[in-house]
C-alpha cells in the first residue's frame, strides 16, 4: 500500500465545491480545509502497482476548480 498526499489550490470561492466532489468520488481518505498556499489536503493510499502520477492526473487534477496540485509522498507513518 501507497500513502500519499495531495495539496490542492482552488479557483476563488471553488473550495467546497471541490472538497464536494473530491469526497463524492470516494478516492480520498481523509479531505482537509488547510490555510496557506493550498487550500486542501486530501491523503490517499492505493495499492503498490498503481502509478501516483497517473492517478492524481486522471482522478484529482481533472476536478473542475482546481488550478495547481503538488503531491507529497509519504515513506512511514510514526
Amino acid at each position: 500500500m501507497q500513502t500519499f498526499f495531495v495539496e490542492i489550490k482552488c479557483q476563488l470561492g471553488k473550495t467546497y465545491d471541490v472538497a464536494s466532489r473530491l469526497a463524492d468520488s470516494e478516492i480520498a481518505s481523509e479531505i482537509h480545509s488547510v490555510a496557506g498556499s493550498f487550500d486542501i489536503l486530501a491523503k490517499f493510499h492505493v495499492d503498490d502497482g498503481i502509478d501516483i502520477g497517473h492517478f492524481v492526473g486522471e482522478k484529482v487534477q481533472i476536478i473542475p476548480g482546481i488550478v495547481d496540485t503538488r503531491t507529497l509522498i509519504a515513506f512511514k507513518a510514526f
